[in-house]
């Protein structure tokens, strides 16, 4: 992954953050907001963009454009550094592959302690019928 390559491709657009925040928020435009069209994208292969696709769906509108906004801090240039850092951090959960799980068989000793203990609780359910005379 080339996020250079990546920061190159993506359109940002400074816009009115929300919440409280008095006349910062009400008449500058520090909030940011990126835009990627991750489908037309030279920097990543068809198969990460498969896996854009899906693992990314909440992100991604209509036009096929993935959208991250921020709106963090007071200055526009730090919200465009945060948009970037959000969308390296979203690549690579969307890259990534949980390593494959090995099977492994029981040791020998917990076979021998889960058939001990089996004994055991049958002998206390044993225990428990009504005594013939």
């Amino acid at each position: 992954m080339h996020l250079d390559a990546i920061a190159r491709e993506v359109l940002f657009t400074a816009i009115r953050g929300r919440g409280p925040g008095g006349q910062n928020v009400n008449k500058v435009s520090s909030a940011a907001s990126m835009l990627w069209a991750f489908l037309d994208s030279h920097a990543i292969t068809p198969e990460q963009k498969g896996l854009i696709r899906n693992k990314l769906a909440n992100s991604i509108n209509n036009d096929n454009l993935l959208y991250i906004r921020s709106d963090e801090f007071r200055d526009l240039e730090r919200n465009k550094a945060r948009c970037l850092e959000k969308l390296e951090a979203m690549l690579k959960l969307a890259f990534h592959r949980p390593k494959p799980r090995k099977k492994t068989k029981p040791t020998y000793a917990s076979t021998v302690r889960k058939k001990e203990s089996k004994t055991r609780r049958g002998q206390v359910k044993k225990l428990r019928t009504k005594v013939s005379y």
